[in-house]
């Protein structure tokens, strides 16, 4: 779904029918009303300390509750469709007139008075080749999932059940790392079998070793010698290689006004931690990849990279907690 803005205070819900009114009227678009009650009542953490040295305790100025009203533009199959896209962008350069602030006392869209000044600002400032110039009252509308859906809708499909099979009883699996995100170090790739004389082999039950059998071996060795040196290392084997990763986080990083993700600071510690050193040469641009680091004969990845922990599925995880 679209999130188009939000309303709070008196007279809230009143002005969320309206503008759901019009922009299924006049902007052809499938809105929604959706209400939510925040609880501020137990305070926010501030920064600093107080007198005892305990953090600060914060109290909300508009009291222990809120109700906010939003409304929301949807139905769509997922982030990517083309009519969500489509959608957003009217949205975004829309000006509906149940928001219209010009001869009115008050409004109660969220921040309201604040985006206004912002659109005088760009107004003054912004070239006419800057799209944020012509942005209506919904400009800052983006794609959301839908509130009333449950987690568990949203939740990957999981690993079939081969894959599962084959990181079944390993001790540090990346299955069970509790985090949703991780950094691969290193990666240890098979080798596909096309070789008939091969193939009749592995199928008759003779003793052949493939590379894919020694790639998880050296999997297995490097995520052993690191969780000895205190590393949270996990393994993980799939049919075409096997790989390690370090460390278990909820997010990569945090975005930034200019659109990129400044890297999460322990996910960046690792990445040096594992990587192959770099150097800046006097007189050159690019700056000069070193050897990868390694442990006896075990080699890291040159560039270790954040990855998503994969995830058993749901009636894997139910089957397994039955069986149990």
């Amino acid at each position: 779904m679209i999130m188009a803005t939000t309303f709070s205070g008196d007279g809230a819900e009143e002005q969320a029918r309206e503008l759901v009114h019009e922009l299924r009227s006049r902007y052809k678009l499938r809105a929604y009303t959706y209400g939510k009650r925040f609880d501020f009542s137990k305070g926010a953490e501030g920064r600093g300390l107080d007198k005892y040295g305990a953090p600060l305790r914060m109290k909300y100025q508009r009291g222990d509750t809120m109700t906010e009203i939003a409304v929301v533009v949807g139905d769509f199959s997922s982030a990517d469709d083309s009519e969500a896209q489509k959608a957003l962008r009217k949205l975004k350069f829309a000006q509906p007139e149940s928001l219209k602030v010009e001869g009115q006392d008050s409004t109660n869209q969220t921040l309201a008075g604040f985006r206004s000044m912002q659109a005088q600002v760009y107004q003054a400032v912004l070239p006419d080749s800057d799209e944020r110039k012509f942005r209506g009252p919904m400009g800052h509308a983006f794609i959301t999932t839908n509130p009333i859906l449950p987690p568990e809708y949203f939740v990957p499909k999981g690993l079939d059940k081969m894959v599962v099979d084959m990181n079944r009883g390993i001790k540090h699996s990346l299955l069970d790392c509790p985090g949703k995100y991780t950094v691969q170090v290193a990666t240890f790739t098979g080798q596909v079998v096309i070789d008939q004389k091969k193939i009749q082999e592995i199928e008759s039950g003779k003793n052949y070793k493939s590379k894919l059998d020694t790639a998880a071996e050296d999997a297995h060795k490097l995520c052993s010698i690191l969780r000895k040196e205190g590393a949270e290392a996990y393994e993980f084997h799939d049919r075409y290689q096997s790989i390690v990763t370090v460390g278990s986080f909820n997010s990569v990083g945090t975005p930034r006004q200019d659109g990129k993700i400044e890297i999460n600071p322990g996910m960046y510690k690792i990445i040096q931690a594992y990587g192959a050193e770099t150097k800046v040469q006097p007189g050159q641009a690019q700056p000069t990849v070193g050897s990868p680091k390694s442990r006896g004969k075990i080699v890291f990845d040159i560039s270790p990279i954040p990855v998503e922990v994969p995830r058993r599925s749901i009636s894997a995880d139910y089957q397994r907690t039955a069986q149990n």
